[in-house]
This record gives C-alpha cells, sequence and structure tokens, in this order.
C-alpha cells in the first residue's frame, strides 16, 4: 500500500476548501493544510474534518510555503493540490489503484487539470488539458520558482500519466480574475527582468494580440462559448501587463 499525504496551502478560502478536502477523503491517509493567516472560515472549515493537520505559518512565497508543508508529511508520497482544486471521481479511482500497488518505484505522477471558469468549464483556450505533476515521492522532490512553481528533483525521475482530471475552480468573477492578474503579472515581469529578459514597445502592443488571436482561433477557444472569449481577452491583458511592466522596470 502506497501511503499519501495530501498538502493544501490556504489564505482566505472559505469558498473552496471543503470541496478539497471532501474530494481527499478515503484517498489520503493525512491531510495536511498551512496557512497564512485566513481571516475568513477557512480555519473553522477545517476544523470540522477528522484526519486533518492545521498549522499557520507566515507567507513565504509559493515555492517556500509548499516545501514547509511538504515537510509536515509523515508519508513517503505526496499530493499537493489548490485550496480550489478537487479530485474528480475518475481521478479518485486512479489514485485508488495506485495506491493499492506495492513498492511502487520513484516517479512523478501527473494528471489533467480541467478548470471551471466563473460556472463554465473551459475546454480549449490553451488551458485544457493542462497537465500538472502533483503525486511525488517526499524525499526527493520540493517546488522552486516565484510564479508558476515547478517542481526539482536532483536526479531525473520518470512521470507517469494518471487518468482523470483535476477540477480547478478557478475565478467566480472576471474583476476577481483581472485583479489575480495584475498581481501575477507584476510578478512575472520582475523574474523576467532578473532573468536578463527585455521588450520593444512594438513587443507591448504585438504580443497581446498575437496571445489572443493564438488562444481564441488557434486553439479552440471560440468552442466554449462566450466564457472562452472572456478567456481569450483575460489572458491577452495579462500578456499586455506584464511586458508592459517589465518595460518600465526597464526604463
Amino acid at each position: 500500500m502506497n501511503n499519501i499525504s495530501a498538502v493544501i496551502i490556504t489564505h482566505n478560502e472559505e469558498r473552496n476548501i471543503a470541496r478539497c478536502i471532501e474530494s481527499l477523503q478515503g484517498v489520503a491517509d493525512e491531510i495536511i493544510v498551512v496557512d497564512s493567516g485566513s481571516t475568513d472560515r477557512t480555519q473553522l472549515i477545517c476544523a470540522q474534518h477528522k484526519n486533518l493537520i492545521f498549522q499557520f505559518h507566515p507567507w513565504e512565497g509559493y515555492s517556500a510555503q509548499k516545501n514547509h508543508a511538504n515537510s509536515l508529511a509523515s508519508n513517503p508520497w505526496i499530493l499537493s493540490l489548490d485550496a480550489d482544486e478537487a479530485l474528480s471521481p475518475t481521478l479518485r479511482d486512479s489514485l485508488l489503484s495506485w495506491k493499492a500497488q506495492h513498492n511502487s518505484q520513484p516517479a512523478l505522477y501527473r494528471f489533467n487539470r480541467l478548470t471551471n471558469y466563473c460556472g463554465h468549464w473551459i475546454h480549449h483556450c490553451g488551458w485544457y488539458p493542462d497537465p500538472c505533476t502533483r503525486l511525488f515521492p517526499k524525499d526527493t522532490v520540493q517546488w522552486d520558482g516565484i510564479v508558476h512553481e515547478q517542481l526539482t528533483t536532483p536526479h531525473p525521475l520518470p512521470t507517469i500519466h494518471l487518468n482523470g482530471d483535476l477540477l480547478h475552480y478557478s475565478y467566480y468573477s472576471v474583476d476577481e480574475h483581472a485583479q489575480r492578474q495584475l498581481h501575477y503579472a507584476t510578478l512575472a515581469a520582475q523574474k523576467a527582468h532578473d532573468a536578463g529578459r527585455t521588450v520593444t514597445t512594438l513587443g507591448v502592443w504585438l504580443r497581446p494580440k498575437w496571445n489572443f488571436l493564438r488562444n481564441y482561433l488557434l486553439k479552440g477557444g471560440f468552442l466554449d462559448g462566450y466564457a472562452g472569449y472572456t478567456v481569450c481577452r483575460m489572458s491577452a491583458f495579462y500578456t499586455f501587463m506584464k511586458y508592459s511592466i517589465l518595460k518600465n522596470i526597464q526604463q
């Protein structure tokens, strides 16, 4: 039997955390929630669930926060979820089948992520299948990166794909999306600047247009209806903000 510690980081996730935890019941042998100071009902909701460890830890950044949470796990395998994610029934079955195996060799396990945007499931726009590596051995893997953190290993490990979708309940409103985009664009622009990347004034205007055309036409965003149009438009807006901020940093 492969024992799993499910690890979640939170901050004001009362809308999502119960759904996330409930989807892990019967799959995770323990659930660890590391909270960076929620002021809503997140802690109260977590306290209502059994087999759950809740700890406050000051915010250190996405990667550092997740690595700290991983360090609290008592099992050899980590299943890392965001609070706004949940296991689909098919993914639950895949994980339960994997758990029943004996002496699994070290590997990275990934599965597709399906995003719900303002009440609509997005199957195109470059948002799906969006494979995510979220199941991994505790002792040989850690998170790295300021934004869009990634898993790193001291030596290469095989990657195995599991059937089923990780359900991602992303944004409940376009305004919420826009506010988050500004935050991520600022982080991404600083990361690009630190890496020595530059952008021209022409690039600031052309990159968002190409981003929209690629996601809406080439990647089939139009097939997701008005929600798909909104997703593509907001993605282009993010690109514009990112490179505008990068341009300002350059100057």
